[in-house]
């Protein structure tokens, strides 16, 4: 909590925020990629002071399964934001959230050529709000969620919420 109370950053603050990363391609398996079915797609993301994730491909492209892929990683991104966004809404306006989860689709097209993106992003959270907590508030902040999630507001395709409220 701030000095004034409130959460989060003051209006003074830097309006600018920068994010890196590292993507290190762990897949040679000795030849490089000499030929496409020759290399793997394995890689791993590094952030300064956080676990090491370990990525690949779809396996429809020769990925590894048992890692994360760049697909599934930003419906996760956007499914986060959302929920980071929706609580932080709650606590401001009085609905007091006891549990929250989220099942998310993220629907992408791949024309013949290979090119492909994303057509719509469906986020189904479902939120358990305390006994004196208001279900129509609750329910009206995901639209406000949505507004404010920084990585829904950078994306160029539609995503949507089938939110499901319950009073605990």
């Amino acid at each position: 909590m701030r000095e004034d109370g409130a959460y989060g950053p003051t209006r003074a603050m830097k309006q600018e925020h920068t994010y890196t990363t590292t993507i290190t391609w762990t897949g040679n398996k000795g030849a490089g990629t000499i030929a496409y079915d020759a290399y793997a797609r394995d890689y791993e993301i590094a952030c300064d002071g956080k676990s090491t994730i370990r990525g690949s491909a779809d396996p429809l492209y020769l990925g590894n399964a048992a890692r994360h892929n760049p697909e599934e990683m930003l419906v996760a991104a956007l499914s986060a934001c959302h929920m980071l966004w929706y609580l932080h809404l709650c606590a401001a306006n009085g609905v007091v959230v006891e549990a929250y989860d989220a099942a998310t689709e993220g629907l992408m097209l791949t024309r013949p050529d290979g090119c492909g993106e994303f057509s719509k992003v469906t986020l189904r959270p479902s939120v358990t709000i305390s006994a004196k907590s208001d279900a129509h508030e609750a329910l009206r902040l995901h639209v406000n969620a949505n507004k404010m999630c920084y990585i829904a507001r950078s994306v160029n395709f539609p995503v949507h919420h089938v939110p499901e409220i319950t009073s605990g």
